[in-house]
């Protein structure tokens, strides 16, 4: 009689995620916003680990308010740090009395390029003295002002 006895099928157990997925994968599909490290994947504006087995997680993470608020200060704060590094380097370029033009040159380019960190952010030249030599001079004017006026009245 066991052999009549109707069973019901057994029921799926799959949940809905992706089991063979990495995150580089992730990293790929949803580009820059995410990056990968040690195997956990983070998303680099918010500095938070999410989970990349569940697409849905991190769709919901990108479009989230949270995330979009951290992207703008995030965005922001790199752009404030580019130009500091520009500024600086104008004004090492002042302060040392070398001209803007060096920048141009090959092996100038290549070490801004590669040790420095926001190195290559530093425009050319033309760039340069047209957006950042006004601002560098105007400092500089401030400075020597003072001084100039003290030498004078000797």
């Amino acid at each position: 009689m066991e052999r009549f006895v109707v069973t019901a099928p057994p029921a799926r157990n799959r949940s809905k995620t992706a089991l063979y997925v990495t995150p580089l994968d992730r990293v790929t599909e949803f580009g820059g916003e995410l990056h990968e490290d040690g195997g956990k994947l983070f998303c680099t504006s918010c500095n938070v680990v999410l989970n990349h087995v569940r697409k849905s997680a991190i769709s919901d993470h990108l479009k989230s308010k949270t995330h979009t608020k951290r992207k703008a200060e995030f965005e922001e704060q790199n752009v404030r740090k580019k130009q500091s590094v520009i500024q600086d380097f104008v004004k090492m370029c002042l302060e040392a009395n070398i001209s803007l033009e060096k920048a141009d040159q090959p092996a100038v380019r290549a070490l801004l390029t590669h040790p420095v960190k926001n190195g290559g952010s530093i425009p050319r030249s033309d760039q340069l003295r047209r957006e950042y030599l006004p601002e560098g001079y105007v400092e500089n004017q401030k400075i020597l002002t003072p001084e100039l006026v003290n030498f004078s009245h000797q």
